[in-house]
C-alpha cells in the first residue's frame, strides 16, 4: 500500500513538472506582437502633438509673465500667476458662473433630452424625419448658434420680443443680453437648446438596446408606466446616462463660442465663465495668467474625468 502511494506521488510530481515545462516553452515561443503598437502610432502621434505638447507649453507659460509691449517683456515669475488666481475677484465670479452654467445647462439638457428620447422611441408617422430634424441644434456650429440666438434676443428686432409683445406679455422690447438679470439665463437657455439632441440620440440608442421581453413581463405583472420607467428603463440606461453626463459636463465647461458670440462675457462679467475669462485674458495677451487659469480648469475637469476613466477600464 505504501509503495502504491509513493508511486502516485511520483506520478503527480512528474505531471506537474511536465505542465510547468510546457508552459515555459509556450512562453518562450510567444513572440512580441508589434502590430497593435504600429497601428496605434499615428493616433498617438496626433494626440501627442495636439494635446500633450500644448499642455506642456501651457504649463511653461503659466510660470512666466508676458508684457509684449516691451522688447524683453517675458520673464519668469514662478507661481505668481497661480497666487493671483486666488486673489482675483473676477476669477471667483467666473468660477461661480461656471458651476451654475454646468449644473443648469447639463441638468436641463439631460432632462429634456431624456423626454425627447422617450418620444422618439415611440412609433408614429414621420418618426425618421423628426429624428433627423432633432439633430439640427447639435449639428449646428456653436458660433452660428450664438449669432442666431443673439438675433432672437435682440431688443429692437428680435423674434422673442416680437412674439412676447404679440401675446401681450410685455409692452416694449426687452434687451435680454444687455441686462445682468437676463443675460446669463438667456445664454443658459441657448446651451440647453444646443445640447438636448446629444442626450436624446444617445439615450435613444440605449432605449433600443433594452429587451422588449422585460416590458412584456412587466405588463403581465400589471406594472404601471412609471414603474416600468423606474424599474426597467432607467436602470438599463445607467451606463449610458453616466457616460453622457460626464462627457457633457466636460464639453460645457470648456464651451466658449456661444457666450463669446452672444455677450462676450458681459454685461459686468455676469456671463463670464472660466473658459470665457481665459479666452478674454489671452485675447489681451495676458498669456501667463490665462495659461495659469487654463491649468486650474484642466485639473478641475481631470477630477470630473476620473469616474469616466475608471468606468472605461472596468468595462475593458
Amino acid at each position: 500500500m505504501k509503495e502504491v502511494t509513493d508511486l502516485q506521488r511520483k506520478t503527480s510530481n512528474n505531471l506537474q513538472s511536465d505542465v510547468k515545462s510546457i508552459n515555459l516553452k509556450g512562453l518562450h515561443r510567444k513572440k512580441f506582437n508589434f502590430w497593435p503598437y504600429l497601428l496605434l502610432s499615428p493616433a498617438l502621434l496626433i494626440v501627442t502633438c495636439v494635446v500633450f505638447i500644448p499642455v506642456i507649453e501651457a504649463i511653461v507659460m503659466s510660470l512666466k509673465s508676458y508684457d509684449l509691449r516691451r522688447p524683453n517683456g517675458i520673464e519668469f515669475v514662478g507661481l505668481d500667476n497661480f497666487i493671483e488666481i486666488f486673489t482675483d475677484p473676477i476669477f471667483w465670479l467666473a468660477f461661480k458662473n461656471t458651476l451654475i452654467w454646468v449644473v443648469l445647462g447639463v441638468g436641463l439638457q439631460f432632462l429634456f433630452g431624456f423626454l425627447l428620447a422617450l418620444l422618439l422611441n415611440q412609433k408614429f408617422k414621420g418618426r425618421g424625419i423628426v429624428r433627423a430634424v432633432s439633430l439640427i441644434p447639435w449639428a449646428t456650429p456653436g458660433v452660428l448658434i450664438g449669432l442666431m440666438w443673439k438675433w432672437i434676443y435682440d431688443g429692437n428686432y428680435g423674434v422673442l420680443n416680437d412674439l412676447l409683445m404679440k401675446l401681450n406679455i410685455i409692452d416694449e422690447g426687452v434687451i435680454f443680453l444687455s441686462q445682468t438679470s437676463t443675460a446669463f439665463p438667456s445664454v443658459i437657455v441657448t446651451i440647453i437648446w444646443q445640447g438636448i439632441p446629444f442626450f436624446a440620440i444617445m439615450i435613444l440608442a440605449g432605449l433600443q438596446g433594452i429587451s422588449q421581453e422585460m416590458y412584456e413581463a412587466a405588463d403581465i405583472d400589471g406594472a404601471s408606466s412609471l414603474q416600468k420607467l423606474f424599474r426597467i428603463t432607467i436602470p438599463s440606461l445607467k451606463n449610458v446616462i453616466f457616460i453622457t453626463v460626464l462627457l457633457r459636463i466636460i464639453w460645457v465647461s470648456n464651451s466658449v463660442d456661444i457666450i463669446h458670440n452672444m455677450t462676450g462675457g458681459g454685461p459686468s462679467y455676469s456671463t463670464q465663465t472660466l473658459s470665457v475669462y481665459i479666452f478674454n485674458k489671452a485675447n489681451v495677451l495676458d498669456l501667463g495668467y490665462s495659461s495659469g487659469m487654463a491649468i486650474f480648469l484642466m485639473l478641475l475637469l481631470a477630477i470630473v474625468a476620473i469616474p469616466y476613466i475608471k468606468n472605461t477600464f472596468k468595462e475593458g
